[in-house]
């Protein structure tokens, strides 16, 4: 495993845009017993309600989900996405669903637990723990530019976004 340090909040310095958008992030959660990752390129950072956050969205058809919904916290993973195996790694797990097989392993990753318990992938280079405070789900109703049904829910598989204060950042 490798050594994770606490990283002050206020010294957070990266562009969500490309880390987000481009590099993407692993978005893991569950217990001591079963953990569950996805790959993520949505979503966005930010103050909300007096609280650093993040803001996810996850489609209802994701195994993650689950794992999200059932417990507190949830981490995001970022990677050092110049190593290709790193990439390799986040398009597994966003192509693989984990009901079927342990795809962290498979995708030769590891879980390792902030010290609250929350599961993250330990071959990322930061981490992001969080602790939920809202989950909404996205309706077809709630678009004022109906275009982003007809583009991104052809399928109706509707995401749900959830609002998470950043408790902790772990960094190596």
């Amino acid at each position: 495993m490798h050594t994770f340090q606490p990283y002050p909040t206020e010294l957070l310095d990266i562009n969500p845009f490309s880390k987000i958008g481009t590099e993407w992030m692993a978005v893991t959660a569950g217990d001591k017993d079963k953990v569950n990752t996805m790959t993520a390129s949505w979503g966005t950072l930010g103050v909300l309600w007096g609280k650093n956050v993040v803001t996810i969205f996850v489609r209802d058809s994701r195994y993650t989900k689950e794992f999200i919904d059932r417990q507190d916290t949830f981490s995001l993973t970022f990677f050092d996405v110049s190593d290709q195996e790193n990439k390799l790694a986040l398009k597994y797990f966003g192509a693989v669903s984990g009901r079927n097989e342990d795809k962290i392993s498979n995708a030769k990753m590891h879980v390792d637990y902030a010290s609250d318990g929350t599961p993250y992938i330990d071959e990322g280079n930061l981490v992001l723990v969080c602790r939920k405070l809202s989950a909404t789900k996205i309706l077809p109703e709630q678009f004022l530019d109906a275009s982003i049904n007809d583009s991104w829910y052809k399928n109706k598989d509707y995401h749900t976004m959830y609002v998470a204060e950043i408790t902790q950042i772990l960094a190596r």
